[in-house]
């Protein structure tokens, strides 16, 4: 009873936020409306429906999806300061972003908009219109900065094989930064305890039933797993003076959490990031190099941390000035922000060695696949992109046994067991956008050799270029979700066209070749034949610092 009162009590206070924004939104959309032609005011009222756009006002350009957060829109931002100005190439035949140099000054120009904003609607990131050059510029700029974090990949594939000027420094920061904020767990957020999800190290409780290194981890809880995996990292050093690597074991996920639904001022929620940059200033290492060999990990989508004047959610640790130089490691990252990387959102899998990997990939190579497709999720009440209910309607309206919907709006997807259990026994497994472009849904569809279905290239293409492929085909389908919301395609008649060969070899490729980069080890993990999540982050961390050191050649 007191949990349903609490989320009550949420869904209240994000309704009256939602109409605040609204009006706020209304008086924008009143001042925009009066400065266009009504020509382009026609243009716009023909694209509205659609549930992706690209806004571009002055030197900013937004990428927007729908959200439940903010007014429904969510958008990814080619910079949220004034003094930003978009890179693009210089060279249709060159990076955008030469990987020798600090941030590619030297092949990079300003890119121009004009101070009138308009509205441009496209049917995805995938199928840009020509005619404006400027949008399709901003993908071209996301894909090249893949490419230069591509090129930063370790050229070796073994598990630390020598530390050799490989030296990893890790701060021993006051406990307030860290630890204390884990002592808040009890009320971080109003309706669940949190601190069954901190314990063992991040990893949380064992779940016998899932078999050896299952754990009810938390999706938030990358933080501490990543630090406890440093601490015993094999390259890491005492002395500051030999190390390469900087890590910077800040929780700003966790900082950010315990304010999400609470009444407080924006200085108090950036109070303790300003607290940590000021003493990262004050660190010898950080002089020497302005944080550029520095590494953060933070557990939250990177727009957390890039609350704009808008919005009251989250902090502006990432829009500070002296956080530009380091890399920042997140579970969803900023498009157009070069040093900010993706990495996996933790599963609930967590092997200690081989033999658990291998064990598991058995497992699930072997599974009877019963449903053609799986659907965990729930329909967003008000949503201007309307791809769930779409996907849902079509999944359920079959009645002829080929697609599984479990209803999130029931507490089963609080179970890992039942959402793993749901992906094992089917072969492909939707993931549209949910709260954002990302979803922790797509790795738990990996793991379980269930083949993803995208509806949205930011969903991971754009996203994990040190775990994923750039040959997105070869370990998922993709779909067009503007195609979904003029309902222009029924999916799951589309996925039983795909021949049984064809889905064999995608999930042979993604239970024997991803899988094992997907998953982070336990605590005191001992691989020897695979390289796990952990381990392909740190090994191009390396990669990526020793190059800082190199000078450059043209």
């Amino acid at each position: 009873m007191a949990v349903s009162v609490s989320r009550k009590r949420l869904k209240s206070s994000s309704r009256n936020l939602a109409a605040k924004q609204s009006y706020f939104g209304l008086t924008i959309l009143y001042n925009f409306l009066s400065r266009i032609s009504a020509l382009v005011f026609l243009i716009i009222l023909i694209y509205m429906w659609s549930s992706f756009s690209t806004l571009i006002t002055g030197n900013i350009i937004h990428v927007c999806f729908s959200t439940r957060k903010v007014n429904n829109l969510y958008c990814l931002s080619a910079g949220t300061r004034p003094s930003f100005e978009m890179p693009t190439s210089t060279n249709n035949n060159s990076s955008i972003i030469n990987p020798g140099t600090d941030q590619g000054n030297a092949t990079t120009e300003p890119l121009k908009f004009p101070d009138t904003p308009y509205l441009v609607t496209t049917s995805s990131t995938m199928d840009i219109n020509d005619t404006d050059e400027r949008v399709a510029n901003a993908v071209k700029v996301v894909e090249e900065q893949l490419q230069v974090h591509r090129s930063w990949r370790s050229k070796s594939n073994k598990n630390y094989a020598t530390c050799d000027g490989k030296g990893i420094y890790v701060y021993d920061l006051p406990s307030k930064f860290n630890k204390d904020l884990m002592g808040q767990c009890h009320d971080m957020v109003p309706w669940q305890d949190f601190c069954s999800y901190l314990s063992n190290e991040g990893l949380g409780e064992p779940m016998a039933n899932l078999g050896k290194g299952w754990y009810k981890t938390h999706q938030y809880a990358l933080e501490l797993i990543f630090h406890s995996r440093v601490l015993r990292h094999p390259c890491r050093v005492y002395d500051e003076t030999v190390a390469k690597l900087f890590y910077v074991p800040f929780y700003g996920g966790l900082d950010i959490l315990r304010w999400h639904f609470k009444n407080v001022s924006n200085d108090v929620k950036d109070s303790l990031s300003l607290e940590l940059v000021k003493w990262l200033e004050r660190q010898g290492p950080w002089k020497r190099n302005s944080g550029k060999d520095h590494v953060f990990v933070l557990g939250k989508i990177s727009w957390d941390f890039r609350r704009s004047s808008e919005s009251p959610w989250g902090t502006r640790l990432l829009e500070f000035d002296k956080m530009q130089n380091p890399i920042k490691l997140l579970i969803e990252r900023q498009p157009w922000h070069l040093n900010d990387i993706g990495i996996p959102h933790p599963t609930n899998f967590h092997p200690h060695s081989d033999n658990d990997i291998i064990s598991w990939q058995l497992k699930i190579i072997r599974s009877n696949r019963k449903n053609l497709v799986g659907f965990a999720g729930a329909a967003r009440a008000n949503a201007e992109d309307n791809t769930r209910s779409t996907l849902i309607h079509q999944c359920t309206s079959l009645g002829n046994g080929k697609c599984h919907f479990m209803n999130c709006s029931s507490v089963k997807c609080d179970e890992a067991e039942s959402v793993i259990k749901l992906f094992v026994e089917s072969e492909f497994c939707l993931q549209p956008p949910g709260d954002s472009p990302t979803r922790k849904s797509v790795f738990d569809s990996l793991i379980s050799g269930c083949i993803p279905v995208l509806f949205d290239p930011f969903t991971a293409y754009y996203q994990y270029p040190w775990h994923l492929p750039h040959d997105h085909d070869k370990y998922s389908v993709f779909v067009d979700k503007k195609e979904v919301t003029q309902m222009n395609v029924n999916v799951v008649e589309r996925l039983a066209n795909i021949s049984l060969r064809e889905r064999e070899n995608m999930r042979r490729y993604i239970v024997y070749e991803l899988l094992p980069g997907l998953v982070y080890g336990d605590y005191n993990a001992e691989p020897d034949k695979f390289e796990d999540a952990f381990a392909i982050a740190m090994n191009n961390l390396l990669e990526r610092v020793i190059t800082l050191d190199q000078p450059h050649k043209d």
